[in-house]
């Protein structure tokens, strides 16, 4: 991880809701997760200084953002002099500027000395110019987050804040700003700060994750560790939760109808996608539709049985998550009955089973 960039220790409270956290964020990108109304949007909004900490401190790098500590010299920065981008859900364009437009806004209403970030290569790292001569009502939802990003980076700030900013978009639309946002990180540094309720998008992206639970910080911690912590638990719904997978096409098999595809550690084999040698590909694949097995297979069609390592098992709800290590980490969700009949534990060896049809090829 980084060095801490943010450092959040205050409380905000509403007649029958307080959000109270004590939290070191790193320099890289930290998820904040959490079911609806556990405080993820009300923590960007006292980051962005919409929303006012009723006590407490609030520092980005070396800046003081907000404080009560000195009553008599209190600190409380206007949202416009906090160098914050932020992204919302519906990306909140300008509806009656074009997309150049809508990106050159930011970087017109920022200083000079301030720039560091140009139009022109937010525009090659985020793929958006065919889309630059368009109005927003024209843009498709993954369209429209994509300018959302750039016209916030356009502003060079020293925090990129994105409140479920993949919440309305569909598969595929997802896969695609994942990629991006990793893109922008690497080739810009800016640190992120990411609001998601999906567990798939956390530990797709993130190297820190926030827990939030009723206004509660219920954990801190990389995704890894976070997801098997007991106040974690009760927060996951294994019927909603999939891996994203980052890979390379290997190879296309005309005659089978099949891509080849490495991802770290184990190769799969997926529905035929129009991709050449070597490109880069995403995928999601559900933790319902992972089989597990103790044994390698025998006589099944499935070609997708990588073997794994199960480092932890959680009960949680009706299931037993099943966190397995191919080199990634690969999420199953297998009945309590099951997990018994294998007799699964911490160091189980097991083959997992992923059939092709149910690998969700994203775009």
């Amino acid at each position: 991880m980084g060095e801490p960039f943010l450092e959040l220790h205050f409380r905000k409270s509403y007649p029958d809701f307080t959000l109270e956290l004590d939290a070191s964020l790193t320099a890289g990108i930290t998820a904040v997760f959490g079911p609806s109304g556990s405080g993820k949007s009300t923590t960007l909004n006292c980051i962005a200084g919409t929303t006012r900490p009723d006590s407490g401190t609030l520092h980005l790098w070396d800046r003081t953002l907000f404080s009560k500590e000195n009553r008599f010299l209190p600190v409380n920065r206007p949202p416009e002099k906090r160098r914050v981008g932020y992204v919302h859900q519906d990306g909140l364009l300008f509806p009656h500027l074009r997309v150049r437009e809508n990106i050159l806004y930011g970087y017109n209403h920022t200083p000079r000395h301030r720039r560091y970030l140009q139009p022109n290569d937010l525009v090659r790292i985020l793929e958006v110019e065919p889309l630059l001569h368009r109005m927003p009502a024209t843009l498709s939802g993954g369209e429209r987050q994509r300018v959302a990003l750039a016209r916030a980076l356009a502003a060079s700030p020293e925090v990129l804040l994105l409140d479920e900013p993949l919440a309305s978009l569909d598969l595929p639309s997802r896969g695609r700003i994942l990629r991006r946002l990793r893109a922008v990180h690497n080739q810009t540094g800016i640190p992120m700060v990411y609001v998601s309720h999906a567990l798939s998008e956390v530990t797709a992206i993130a190297e820190q994750a926030l827990v939030l639970d009723r206004g509660r910080q219920v954990a801190l911690d990389a995704p890894r560790r976070v997801l098997h912590q007991q106040p974690v638990l009760p927060l996951l719904e294994p019927a909603h939760m999939e891996t994203l997978l980052e890979g390379r096409v290997v190879g296309q098999h005309t005659e089978s109808g099949l891509t080849e595809a490495s991802f770290a550690g184990f190769t799969l084999w997926l529905p035929a996608v129009d991709r050449e040698k070597g490109e880069e590909i995403a995928v999601a694949v559900p933790a319902s539709d992972v089989m597990v097995a103790a044994e390698p297979p025998h006589g099944l069609s499935a070609r997708n049985v990588p073997r794994a390592t199960v480092p932890a098992l959680d009960r949680v709800g009706d299931s037993v998550l099943v966190a397995a290590e191919a080199g990634a980490t690969i999420l199953a969700a297998v009945s309590p009955e099951a997990s018994s009949s294998l007799e699964l534990r911490p160091g189980s060896e097991v083959s997992l089973v992923l059939k092709s049809s149910s690998i969700i090829v994203l775009g």
